[in-house]
């Protein structure tokens, strides 16, 4: 008697299921757009993803550009401590330790402080990081 009513429950389950996969097809479409992925990664030499603009590949950006879309945000305000951009008795005991530290320090971070390496910046290469470091010496001295 009991596998009677265990067969009849799993019956009314497997029915029950293909119930639910007969949909039409606006309703898969419907579904299938509200469950897409929002974007792709693309790696370098992965053959299957759209074409990069050639515009793009291989142009770093100047200094001024990576401070504006990465240091900014803590340089202009002085979050965790960053010297302001601009601030010439902020920046000149900084200036003081040499070109090789500030890189060091804007590539690697500095432990113990706020500034991370590349200041999160992590698209930015070793020399666009640099090239900020530059631009905010250059506009800081």
């Amino acid at each position: 008697m009991i596998n009677r009513i265990v067969f009849s429950v799993f019956g009314l389950l497997l029915a029950g299921s293909a119930l639910a996969v007969s949909l039409t097809e606006g309703q898969r479409a419907a579904i299938e757009e509200r469950i897409k992925p929002v974007g792709v990664i693309c790696l370098e030499g992965d053959s299957s993803c759209a074409a990069i603009p050639a515009a793009t590949i291989g142009v770093a950006r100047s200094g001024e550009e990576v401070y504006n879309a990465a240091c900014m945000a803590c340089h202009t305000t002085g979050a965790a401590g960053a010297p302001v951009y601009g601030d010439v008795a902020g920046w000149s005991d900084r200036i003081a330790k040499g070109m090789a530290v500030l890189h060091d320090a804007g590539v690697n971070g500095v432990a113990g402080t706020g500034m991370i390496a590349k200041g999160g910046c992590m698209n930015c290469s070793d020399e666009e990081v640099i090239a900020a470091v530059d631009y905010m010496v250059e506009g800081s001295q």
